[in-house]
């Protein structure tokens, strides 16, 4: 169950029950979402001995090897602090983070092989500058050389009390399972030093927001002399390579060709790229990129066009490569469909679509280094779903390329359901910029989609950081309508933010459910039960959060999620959940709720109570953990959703 006043928990099973098993996709969400407080805390658990540039690097390094190998079982030790909800995958990462950190603080010996974090990182490195935290005041130095005075395992235990704000009970159980004989010596040798926690939040400590310095000038200079004549020599050498077949340079930052097949040069030859006219899409069965015309002022930029071919096929070692989940970074089968090619902010933008995926390469206005390509998968995308595509992002905002019969675009707060949407220019196909989304740390004030209007109504997209937007849309599942009516805005409102959750994830398609609303005891009011399922493109990892939201607050909690699940979805439109609320009298209640095919819920374990109907509430204890079973109207059973 979830406890209102700080963060949702999982109904989650009764005491004794075994660990549970964390994958690495799960840790790997924890890491990203709360990338920013693991750095820190491993910026403070590291030996203060090392230069504080060393200590950033090795602070990324260490939280960026974090991820496991497989499955792993783990003791859950609550995130308490700035609303985190207690989590496997968090546990996991931030146990792996304490264990690597005091690891890189032993002194190296002779006669035992080092560790991987006793060595100096190999990545992160930025090359000519030297990083380091922003200088806080007397109060922030002041701590800093007292906190660089304890042992290892004492500056694990003051961090994981202050910043993570956890019981002496846990930082104890934390430092066991990270191999410290004494754990209690090392919470006794941290009350040495003043609770002066807030101070651990500073820019002093922050090894995300960094100041740069140039490194020792003249030894740069005399390394980039004999750097050049290296590659001086080694440009004579690739000359004399490439010249019998022509040379490297029309392809820009492709790879060298490695295959003469006549099939994949037909792929690779710009003047048979499919172009689609421009009035297409009024006669067509079915309205998906198959029917988008070719747009931009660089179609006709051969030059442009065959190096974005060369490279989709043969990306060189320079090119930054990126791709949704399930999707194949091949080059294409046969000549693709160009969809843009055109000057997008200070970069040449080129959009193809080969049937299954999309394809953008970008490189700067001057030159190709630098290069990037990303794919997403489009496969059966029509209507709505094929409505945008992302054509570049920068300072911030977002710039679409919207479908021909598109007619009108705008931006609007997801967050502010009353408030009018803003038009967005719209030239050719591209809008204007678009404010992006809420960022990936921070607090959350507001969350902006895009509207876009054509003849078969209003729809919204969001942004989740890949090509393709995810379509919004809100109702009963089998039975969903378009997120832009006023009833599906108010339930979208409070729970926008946790479409951070699913960036870069593969989304397709994320559904809003207004599953039930509760009458709160102690003349509580109402509160509100949605479930968010995010479909994703290529079938698999797709993820449902049942989400409780109480009169007057402006975020939903998270009181139940599952992977890979089919509750929420039009296959198993029904699902239950349950959390832990306090009153304003201070008592304890267990509120569960399911859809309303539910014709009962009871509750076992920690608590025991049933009741008839779609809803369950019964007096409980603070911290009482319980399970909960529900039976359908027609006799079959449900569980809470996991």
């Amino acid at each position: 169950m979830q406890s209102q006043d700080v963060a949702p928990r999982h109904a989650a099973a009764s005491a004794g029950a075994p660990h549970p098993a964390v994958d690495v996709e799960q840790a790997e969400a924890a890491l990203v979402e709360h990338y920013p407080r693991l750095v820190r805390l491993a910026y403070l658990v590291l030996p203060p001995g090392l230069a504080r540039g060393r200590r950033v690097l090795t602070a990324h390094a260490l939280v960026q090897r974090a991820l496991p190998r497989g499955r792993r079982q783990v003791p859950v030790v609550p995130a308490q602090a700035n609303g985190r909800q207690t989590d496997p995958g968090y546990s996991l990462v931030r146990l792996e983070v304490v264990r690597t950190a005091l690891e890189a603080g032993r002194p190296l010996r002779l006669t035992a092989r080092p560790r991987r974090a006793q060595l100096p990182p190999l990545f992160p490195q930025v090359w000519g500058l030297r990083l380091f935290p922003r200088s806080g005041g007397a109060d922030e130095l002041a701590l800093d050389q007292r906190l660089g005075a304890l042992s290892g395992p004492a500056r694990a235990a003051y961090a994981l009390r202050g910043l993570e704000q956890l019981p002496d009970g846990d930082v104890r159980r934390i430092l066991r399972a990270v191999g410290v004989e004494h754990p209690e010596g090392a919470l006794a040798e941290a009350n040495g030093v003043p609770a002066e926690y807030p101070l651990l939040d500073s820019p002093e400590f922050d090894p995300c927001s960094l100041q740069a310095r140039p490194t020792d000038l003249m030894r740069r200079r005399q390394h980039t002399k004999a750097a050049l004549a290296a590659a001086a020599a080694l440009a004579v050498c690739g000359a004399l390579v490439a010249l019998p077949d022509g040379g490297w340079g029309a392809d820009g930052a492709a790879a060298p060709v490695y295959a003469q097949n006549p099939a994949a040069q037909a792929a690779l030859d710009p003047a048979r790229l499919t172009k689609v006219p421009a009035t297409a899409w009024q006669t067509a069965a079915r309205t998906g990129f198959s029917v988008w015309p070719a747009r931009g002022a660089l179609t006709g930029d051969t030059a442009l066009l065959r190096r974005a071919l060369a490279v989709w096929a043969r990306p060189g070692a320079t090119v930054r490569v990126s791709a949704t989940p399930g999707t194949q970074t091949g080059g294409p089968a046969g000549p693709p469909q160009l969809l843009y090619a055109g000057l997008v902010d200070s970069a040449r933008v080129v959009v193809f679509y080969d049937g299954l995926r999309i394809a953008r390469y970008a490189e700067p206005k001057d030159g190709t280094e630098g290069a990037a390509l990303d794919f997403a998968r489009a496969d059966g995308a029509t209507g709505a779903e094929a409505s945008a595509l992302v054509l570049g992002r920068a300072d911030g905002n977002v710039r679409y390329l919207t479908a021909p019969w598109v007619t009108k675009a705008a931006e609007r707060d997801l967050m502010k359901p009353a408030a009018g949407a803003m038009d967005l220019a719209l030239a050719d196909g591209v809008t204007g910029p678009l404010a992006g989304s809420a960022p990936q740390q921070g607090t959350c004030t507001s969350w902006n989609v895009l509207q876009l209007t054509d003849a078969q109504g209003v729809h919204l997209a969001t942004d989740l950081g890949e090509l393709v937007p995810a379509r919004l849309t809100a109702g009963r599942p089998g039975d969903t309508r378009e997120a832009s009516g006023a009833a599906a805005l108010r339930d979208w409102a409070p729970f926008a933010c946790s479409l951070a959750a699913e960036r870069s994830a593969g989304v397709r398609s994320v559904n809003a459910w207004a599953f039930a609303e509760q009458q709160l005891p102690d003349g509580g009011g109402t509160g509100s039960w949605v479930c968010t399922r995010a479909e994703t493109w290529r079938g698999d990892g797709t993820m449902a959060l049942a989400q409780f939201r109480t009169p007057g607050s402006q975020y939903g909690a998270v009181a139940a999620k599952g992977a890979d699940v089919t509750a929420c979805g039009p296959r198993d439109p029904h699902v239950l959940a349950g959390v832990l609320w306090k009153s304003g009298g201070d008592r304890w209640y267990l509120l569960a709720a399911g859809g309303r095919d539910t014709a009962s819920i009871r509750a076992t374990g920690g608590i025991t109570a049933s009741a008839q109907g779609t809803q369950l509430v019964a007096e409980a204890k603070q911290g009482a953990q319980a399970e909960l079973q529900g039976t359908l109207a027609d006799g079959s059973e449900i569980s809470r959703l996991r």
